[in-house]
């Protein structure tokens, strides 16, 4: 059974060494996968949808299984980067923590077949920084058992949406003055915002135009965490569940 896990892991994905040809910025920007302006969406119809969002969604954007997939290729790409030494993963909470939680358990997966562990400890911080649909770029800092702890260590910080980028970027500002050996980011979404600071970050799943998204626990006044597939809300759903 080892064995054929450890094959899965071989042959589906590109091997260990194969990125580092390309530059850092390059593989930030080629390592998404592009959803166009006018994108390819699913009819709510051809999949699960809890009863009580079905007339709040326009259609599906990205379906859960996909997310999945996604989410388990970056996994092999943090664990190529980070091999053979410990990493501290950081969840930014509410919204990342299902993510966070995907991403982890490929991680450990990996950690089981393979000579070279990522060895994983693991905490939480919350960010505030959205008031109803529209991003502030403003953000208050919560939690985070001691933060001095992150002096010397490498950091993975995981997020799962990166709106303007300007939020990231002051967190980052204030995780640097602790002096991590290295810090980098984990986004699942990274949105084409024209409000947008340019930020990219190290590892991105998918880079989707300026719609609000939700679902996979992005929430809108903490609805739709409920939700497995990414949507687009329509304007009943905004009106119902906006402030």
């Amino acid at each position: 059974h080892g064995m054929i896990v450890s094959f899965f892991f071989r042959f589906r994905c590109i091997p260990f060494g194969m990125a580092a040809k390309r530059s850092k910025e390059a593989d930030q920007k080629l390592s998404m996968i592009p959803i166009s302006d006018q994108p390819t969406t699913y009819a709510l119809e051809h999949f699960c949808i809890p009863k009580h969002y079905q007339e709040d969604l326009a259609s599906i954007l990205i379906p859960h299984g996909m997310i999945v997939n996604r989410v388990e290729r970056m996994a092999y790409s943090i664990f190529e980067e980070f091999h053979n030494e410990p990493l501290t993963v950081l969840c930014v909470l509410k919204g990342g923590h299902q993510f966070f939680a995907d991403l982890v358990n490929f991680l450990k997966k990996l950690n089981f077949h393979t000579p070279e562990p990522v060895p994983l400890s693991i905490d939480f911080i919350r960010l505030k920084s959205y008031h109803n649909t529209e991003s502030t770029g403003k953000v208050d800092i919560v939690g985070g058992d001691n933060l001095e702890e992150l002096r010397g260590k490498n950091v993975l910080i995981v997020e799962d949406i990166i709106d303007t980028g300007k939020t990231m970027q002051k967190l980052l500002a204030t995780l640097e003055a602790y002096s991590p050996k290295k810090l980098h980011v984990a986004s699942l979404f990274v949105k084409r915002n024209p409000k947008g600071s340019g930020y990219v970050p190290q590892y991105g799943g998918f880079e989707i135009p300026d719609h609000f998204i939700v679902g996979y626990c992005l929430d809108l006044n903490e609805h739709f965490r409920d939700l497995d597939h990414v949507c687009i809300i329509n304007e009943a759903g905004k009106k119902k569940y906006g402030l």
